[in-house]
């Protein structure tokens, strides 16, 4: 059931709908920095947002402390004066409003309907049309369910380029001639694994709608359709980490310069999660497959499917998520997920990226009194150019202690993302 609704920073002019009096699981809303006016409906999810969340609008008015108080006399005078080109303005503000809208309703139905058990008969005619349920945002406008199906042709395994824990993702060239990748969630026949899976790309939906970041991989759009359901992403031209170091030529390409910017940008998408998020949000699945990079080997942060908004009342979860070889070894004897699960998880990948591949059991082994004694050719990937000067030298120590001390096994020793990426900074 949606609760929190965040369309900031979408340009979308004309007034906001009443109908928004209809959504009563509704808690809070941002519209800042629009081109909004008009009246604010007096509901209880605008009365609980603050006065920011409407902020930088063309002209917005309610009985809102801070709102300015609507005329509406003053309006239809207005409106009387400036005749029949008033008129025109105000429909053509209101057709631009009702399109601009029509994404929100959409995306409220989805969320509304899945959490309610839609009926049988309604469930059965929505099956007929999966077009009816498609969404996009963020993007040009010109994609269309079509285009990913005729651009994928109906997801032939020709444009696969990889499989995910829930999901196979295509490579997608659209006729616009945008390439985007396409995550297409397995359908099974199994009602428990179905509901797991839909579940997972509902969350990722989410997770994603809420966090705009550099480093952490754009959502695009979605279909939610009991017979094909697929999330469409920005393409990442290189893959992913683990698929680079599993190659020696794109190893040897990943220098030690790209190396630590990869390092910075998946610590800082993680440090964004964690303490620059209104809520915090932890990822739960970071390993060497999530970690995406594009042509300039910039670093992003994927699949959000098991990720978690950390509520101040309840950090426990039943259920146990993440990649085996990655996961902080506190999650085998308890449930209760922190911060520090994706410190620990974020520690693993930076000694991989360090030594080429899985540390493996040498994680047991080390700790920030042995990492002055420890041999470099015995850590560092000899596949990596020459490294030479000083300056490398202090960015490897550097490294290999944010490293170690991210895999240290007491939870509460770990540093922050926030503390890690202040170490790193002194990296080039």
């Amino acid at each position: 059931m949606l609760q929190n609704l965040n369309l900031s920073h979408n340009r979308f002019n004309g007034s906001i709908p009443s109908s928004f009096t209809a959504m009563v699981s509704l808690q809070s809303v941002d519209f800042s920095h629009n081109d909004l006016e008009g009246l604010v409906p007096n509901i209880k999810a605008f009365q609980n947002s603050t006065l920011n969340a409407f902020e930088d609008n063309k002209g917005l008015c309610g009985k809102f402390k801070g709102l300015r108080p609507c005329n509406t006399s003053l309006t239809s005078s207005g409106e009387k004066k400036n005749g029949s080109h008033k008129v025109m303005i105000i429909v053509f503000i209101s057709l631009a409003a009702t399109v601009s809208v029509l994404v929100l309703v959409i995306v409220c139905i989805l969320f509304f309907y899945r959490n309610k058990k839609v009926e049988k008969v309604e469930t059965e005619a929505q099956m007929r049309n999966p077009r009816d349920v498609f969404s996009i945002w963020n993007y040009d406008g010109k994609i269309a369910y079509e285009d990913v199906i005729d651009a994928t042709e109906d997801f032939d395994s020709n444009h696969c380029i990889g499989q995910g824990g829930y999901g196979t993702v295509y490579r997608a060239k659209l006729s616009t001639g945008q390439v985007v990748a396409v995550k297409k969630l397995h359908i099974n026949t199994d009602d428990d694994e179905n509901m797991v899976e839909e579940k997972s790309f509902s969350n990722e939906i989410k997770v994603l709608v809420e966090i705009r970041h550099r480093n952490i991989v754009k959502l695009y759009g979605f279909c939610s359709h009991p017979r094909c359901m697929f999330l469409v992403y920005e393409y990442m031209e290189k893959g992913s980490l683990a698929g680079i170091l599993r190659d020696d030529e794109q190893a040897a390409k990943l220098d030690w310069v790209k190396r630590v910017k990869t390092i910075k940008g998946v610590a800082n998408a993680l440090s964004y999660m964690h303490h620059d998020c209104p809520q915090p949000i932890i990822h739960r699945d970071i390993s060497s497959n999530n970690v995406l990079l594009d042509e300039e080997f910039n670093a992003c942060v994927s699949d959000f499917g098991t990720a978690r908004l950390i509520k101040p009342d309840s950090s426990n979860w039943t259920t146990l998520a993440g990649t085996m070889g990655y996961t902080a070894p506190e999650l085998a004897y308890t449930l209760a997920v922190t911060e520090k699960c994706d410190v620990y998880s974020f520690g693993v990948v930076v000694l991989e990226i360090i030594m080429g591949r899985h540390p493996g059991d040498i994680i047991s082994s080390l700790s920030l009194q042995t990492a002055p004694n420890m041999m470099l050719d015995q850590i560092l990937d000899q596949r990596l150019p020459s490294l030479n000067g000083q300056q490398i030298a202090q960015d490897i120590d550097v490294v290999v202690r944010v490293a170690i001390s991210c895999v240290n096994s007491n939870p509460t020793s770990r540093p922050t993302m926030m503390e890690v990426c202040r170490s790193l900074t002194v990296c080039t």
